[in-house]
């Protein structure tokens, strides 16, 4: 019989609505080789490469009566085309054209009727660049068995390597009758979840996924014990709706390295590269607070769930064998109007979290080794989706990537950055992925609350600037 989704990869399912799509992205930016680069190349790589992805080739029934969890089936009118996708910008397309393509293309469900992933080519920006847009639901990337098909497209160099061979043949999809024997042998096996999979059917389906994500709790006890003070009533929690705005923010991975060395040497503690990426989100923050006519005081904070932190080597931001994923939960000090001072606060509270063991290991969710950005950025969305909305402000995931090229199809990849999803009333969220010497920010906001999303955006900027000033 198929494979059946776990409650909490069926939870996304469930708690899904128009305003809080429960997919992830990644936008990747690439020069092409000598030869070009079309449609049709692209559909070979992925045809190429989706035999590394099979769930990339199953959907989702579910099963009648609600009586056990959705499984897993192979799609008998699977059609590539559908999923690999063109697009295009007027010529030569501008990066802020492209950031309102990804914001459209972000705020459309995916279809669950079919495989729950798409993938657009954007030909037509400037300097000969084109880009590959993604999205994936969460239900796919569980973070164990399955990976975004971003990953295994790409290769260390240009010389694209044979393919897998793929002998896929679909399997017969079930009948009804076939899916209710198999919930109800299910069910001898562990009558408990059976229960828990009826009462969601049987009653409200939103209400058994809360339940469900309750039970990861374990992974959130930081932000549990947070829990007892509300997150600061801020601009950044309101009743958002079904589109968005998007913006990316390019910056030297080098900048950050020399904020943490200077910063390092001063006797106040190791800096690491994340807390300078925290410490720029602070700045940036309180940049764009001044600039609403906010009012910041000294004692003014914003509190950020920081689920995804990969132990790296802090030099070369290059995540190692055994990765791991924890969960810190972090007041950004937007009143302070010094940037070092910030810095140190900041670094101060991630060490002490540390410390106590307020940073959640999540080794049982992810065994991920190499480049995994839209994975990781997954895990960091799901943490955030279990966590209570009242507990933080908004969601800031880092994960690092590799300093060395990386190609898909000949094609040379220049940046890659996340498009993280926005919880309810949560107005936006920051994604950030290292790669090549860069340091790449991707700023999702709901369209109605954050026109000027492009403005917290350049602040991004600034503020690395600001803390660079200090390190001289």
């Amino acid at each position: 019989m198929p494979d059946r989704l776990s409650a909490l990869d069926a939870s996304f399912l469930y708690l899904e609505e128009p305003t809080t799509a429960m997919h992830v992205g990644s936008v990747a930016i690439f020069t092409p080789p000598d030869d070009g680069f079309d449609y049709d190349r692209l559909l070979r790589l992925v045809a190429a490469r989706i035999a590394y992805v099979p769930r990339y080739r199953q959907r989702i029934r579910t099963v009648p009566g609600r009586l056990a969890n959705p499984v897993w089936v192979d799609d008998e009118a699977f059609d590539l085309t559908y999923h690999v996708r063109r697009s295009g910008l007027p010529r030569p397309g501008s990066d802020e054209q492209l950031s309102e393509l990804v914001a459209r293309v972000q705020s459309r469900p995916l279809d669950r009727a079919r495989p729950l992933w798409e993938v657009y080519l954007v030909e037509g920006l400037d300097k000969g660049r084109f880009a590959l847009l993604t999205k994936t639901h969460q239900a796919l990337v569980d973070g164990i068995s399955a990976v975004d098909i971003s990953q295994v497209i790409l290769d260390a160099s240009a010389a694209t390597p044979e393919p897998a061979a793929d002998t896929w043949q679909p399997s017969k999809e079930p009948t009804d009758a076939e899916l209710v024997v198999s919930a109800v042998a299910d069910a001898v096996r562990s009558p408990g979840a059976a229960i828990e999979a009826f009462e969601g059917g049987a009653h409200d389906l939103r209400a058994s996924a809360g339940r469900v994500l309750g039970q990861v709790g374990h992974l959130l006890s930081a932000a549990a014990r947070t829990a007892a003070r509300p997150a600061p009533t801020s601009p950044l929690n309101v009743d958002i709706g079904e589109q968005r705005r998007w913006a990316m923010v390019a910056t030297s991975l080098e900048d950050h390295r020399k904020v943490r060395t200077r910063h390092s040497r001063r006797g106040r503690g190791e800096i690491t590269v994340n807390d300078v990426v925290l410490a720029t989100v602070a700045g940036a923050l309180r940049a764009w607070l001044l600039t609403r006519g906010e009012p910041v005081v000294p004692a003014t904070v914003v509190r950020a769930l920081v689920p995804v932190s990969v132990r790296a080597d802090e030099e070369e931001m290059t995540p190692r064998t055994g990765s791991r994923v924890k969960a810190f939960v972090v007041d950004l000090p937007v009143g302070e109007p010094n940037p070092a001072v910030r810095l140190h606060q900041i670094s101060y509270s991630m060490r002490a979290q540390a410390e106590v063991g307020d940073a959640v290991s999540a080794d049982t969710l992810v065994g991920i080794a190499g480049f995994a950005p839209p994975t990781l950025h997954s895990l960091g969305a799901r943490v955030a989706s279990a966590a209570s909305r009242r507990v933080f402000n908004l969601m800031v995931t880092n994960v690092p990537g590799p300093q060395h090229p990386l190609y898909a199809a000949g094609a040379r990849m220049l940046a890659s950055y996340p498009v993280m999803p926005l919880a309810k009333r949560q107005a936006v969220s920051i994604g950030l992925t290292s790669y090549d010497g860069g340091v790449y920010y991707g700023v999702n906001g709901d369209r109605d609350a954050m026109p000027d999303v492009d403005v917290l955006a350049q602040c991004l900027v600034d503020a690395l600037a600001e803390l660079r000033d200090t390190a001289r």
